[in-house]
């Protein structure tokens, strides 16, 4: 299957200001999480095949480090024309059978992913108190077909230093999955838009 990198993106980037409308139609911002110690940025997919082998270690996680100060954000940024299964009503059903309990949020214009310069899904960024990125990797690991185990590994372990005020982790091993469906002629230059 092909395989997409993540782009590289310096640490100490600003997260990037949005509101976007999750499946019931209310707009959830980022200053709405302005008072959590930690906020990840998760860029995903319904119909991916590398989000689908770790959404339930991803909604366990998220779970989890919400009782530790961690927001999650998830941000779908597929072209829904083109794949329905992305479309904003199919958000709500997804989070509802993986047991999301943070926002799951469309971003229609792909404007977001533009500003993160999100590549695939899943893409993940972490950010600390100030909205500062300290992490851009991989959740773990595993890949579909390589037999390792889903585990969040590398995703928890800076989340932990995060939480704790430590430095960003040296050693950051960028995530790999889908490519985001850019909408026709809505790629951005350096990214094909290819299925």
């Amino acid at each position: 299957m092909p395989k997409t990198e993540s782009h590289p993106v310096t640490l100490g980037f600003r997260a990037p200001d949005f509101s976007l409308p999750g499946p019931t139609g209310q707009e959830v911002a980022l200053a709405d999480f302005a008072d959590r110690p930690a906020l990840l940025v998760a860029f995903i997919s319904n119909r991916c095949p590398f989000v689908l082998l770790l959404r339930e270690a991803f909604a366990t996680f998220a779970n989890e480090y919400a009782e530790k100060g961690l927001a999650v954000i998830a941000i779908n940024s597929n072209d829904p024309v083109a794949h329905p299964e992305e479309a904003l009503e199919r958000l709500g059903i997804e989070a509802q059978e993986q047991g999301y309990r943070f926002p799951y949020l469309k971003d229609a214009s792909q404007e977001v992913a533009k500003a993160y310069q999100a590549a695939c899904t899943p893409d993940l960024f972490l950010f600390d108190g100030e909205r500062r990125l300290v992490y851009h990797g991989q959740f773990d690991d595993a890949r579909p077909g390589n037999g390792r185990s889903v585990t969040g590994a590398d995703l928890r372990a800076a989340a932990d230093a995060v939480l704790r005020g430590n430095p960003p982790l040296a050693h950051q091993v960028p995530s790999i999955g889908c490519n985001i469906k850019w909408a026709e002629n809505n790629a951005p230059a350096s990214i094909s838009a290819a299925a």
